[in-house]
């Protein structure tokens, strides 16, 4: 059925169409109501009902999907989480924590439960080479209080504005993963409040089987308060190189060279549609990190490049204004409105044996009404050996590319309804040729599917879901498990 004949349907039925349910695939409408909850425990924070806040907590940065929780809690501590989630498990009442919002298909939502506000957990405390974090901690708020000792996490996302929580219970990549692995293969340890109202300290040595399916587990089994990250020295600068390119083939082939000989702290490829034109550019980012006296190796680093020589961009730059590069587009899409539009994005994992033909095959006829006036696409290259989590899957081959999407639903752009429908083919051609989803865009995927997707990882995933979760009350949003034990 079309959007036009649900949305006719349920308009017919005196109901409101509000957004797309990823675990059932269908079109739905906004059918919670607030039912005040009674008899609660005692909580250093609070829970709160009131419209405005659920109504927040009802949407995300996708805006896409719309289900309207019973409550939020705000808490004061991580024992009211362990308090509430007793009390919804005694209710069956369901649960799902929330950071900064950024997902982009209600992954983080739950019809007629809780939502944990996580925000208010956000203290960061450094230890010799690790820091401490609470999960509703932003990236860039741990990125300032470790330079002030001269440290630095390994990998940072390019959008500093998110969570803690939130990046490690998906994986969290970036630029420097090529090096580092993913943000979740650089924790220590966790603390995880678990859907039996437990908190529980794990690691690769304590509760390795909820360690591994906290870390890209996408709030399945539990949900992460704390964790302990590695820390590395800083360095004070960054030289930012911009290189353009004629192809994808021609991109993708330097971006191989340059993640096997490790020459770049810092690797990413752009593709962007050409005003005007129904060309692309293509562009490979990439920095060095120097001391700020002696400066990096320009014939060194550039050696053997397959770029336009003549249009190679070259500056230097304070490292954290390097990690925070993307605040001022951002506050330019806000001021614009762009940043508050539908964003259907769609995130895989591809083998890079098949990376360019899939990559020309899907913007050959893409065009702005397809990704929108912001829209962009990323390429980044990584060796498989770097990813060790069981539950981030990727393709098995020696390199992987994550290919994403970044669409946004502008004003005359197509509607989000076509673009999640455009997603949900780009998925089904992708996973034909090898590919796996990175679980953070607008991707109608059903539970068999994403059985599928965990592969060999399914069982161990599923039996931390019934010890951990035995009342099945954590996270549906994300659709992976059907509804209940």
């Amino acid at each position: 059925m079309t959007w036009n004949s649900w949305r006719q349907a349920f308009l017919t039925a005196g109901a409101v169409v509000v957004g797309f349910d990823p675990s059932t695939r269908t079109w739905v409408t906004d059918a919670a109501q607030s039912e005040g909850m009674v008899d609660l425990p005692e909580l250093k924070g609070k829970v709160v009902t009131d419209p405005a806040s659920r109504g927040q907590a009802a949407d995300d940065f996708g805006h896409l999907v719309h289900r309207t929780p019973r409550a939020v809690l705000e808490p004061g501590a991580a024992s009211d989480i362990i308090h509430m989630m007793a009390y919804c498990r005694t209710h069956g009442v369901q649960v799902a924590a929330r950071g900064q919002g950024h997902a982009t298909f209600g992954q983080g939502q739950v019809a007629g439960g809780l939502i944990i506000d996580m925000t208010p957990l956000n203290a960061v405390k450094v230890s010799g080479d690790t820091a401490v974090v609470e999960a509703g901690a932003l990236w860039s708020s741990v990125a300032q209080a470790t330079l002030a000792h001269g440290l630095t996490p390994p990998v940072f996302t390019d959008y500093l504005e998110l969570s803690v929580g939130g990046t490690l219970s998906v994986g969290g990549v970036g630029g420097q993963t090529h090096h580092y692995g993913s943000q979740a293969d650089n924790v220590v340890e966790l603390d995880v409040v678990t859907g039996d109202a437990s908190l529980r300290k794990c690691s690769a040595g304590t509760h390795p089987d909820l360690f591994h399916a906290a870390l890209a587990g996408r709030g399945q089994c539990g949900i992460i308060t704390q964790a302990t990250v590695r820390l590395l020295p800083a360095p004070a600068m960054v030289r930012h190189y911009l290189l353009s390119y004629s192809s994808v083939a021609a991109l993708t082939a330097d971006q191989r060279l340059v993640v096997n000989d490790g020459r770049f702290a810092y690797v990413e490829g752009e593709l962007g549609l050409l005003t005007g034109s129904d060309g692309w550019s293509y562009q490979l980012e990439a920095v060095a990190f120097f001391d700020g006296t002696t400066p990096p190796d320009d014939a060194r680093l550039l050696d053997g490049l397959g770029d336009k020589s003549g249009d190679r961009q070259i500056k230097d730059v304070s490292y954290f204004e390097f990690l925070n590069r993307l605040a001022p587009g951002v506050a330019g899409l806000k001021s614009s409105g762009e940043w508050y539009r539908p964003h259907p994005w769609w995130n895989m994992f591809l083998p890079a044996s098949r990376t360019e033909a899939f990559v020309e095959a899907a913007i050959k006829d893409l065009t702005e009404t397809e990704v929108g006036a912001s829209g962009v696409v990323l390429l980044y290259p990584f060796p498989r050996a770097r990813l060790g989590l069981p539950l981030l899957r990727v393709p098995d081959e020696e390199m992987v590319f994550l290919f994403t999407l970044l669409r946004t639903a502008s004003p005359g752009a197509e509607s989000p309804q076509d673009m999640v429908e455009a997603n949900r083919s780009l998925y089904l051609r992708a996973q034909a040729v090898g590919g796996y989803q990175y679980p953070v865009g607008s991707i109608p995927t059903t539970h068999e599917e994403w059985r599928t997707h965990y592969g060999l990882a399914w069982d161990a995933f599923e039996k931390a879901r019934k010890r951990y979760d035995p009342n099945g009350i954590l996270t549906p949003g994300q659709g992976v498990f059907p509804p209940g034990p």
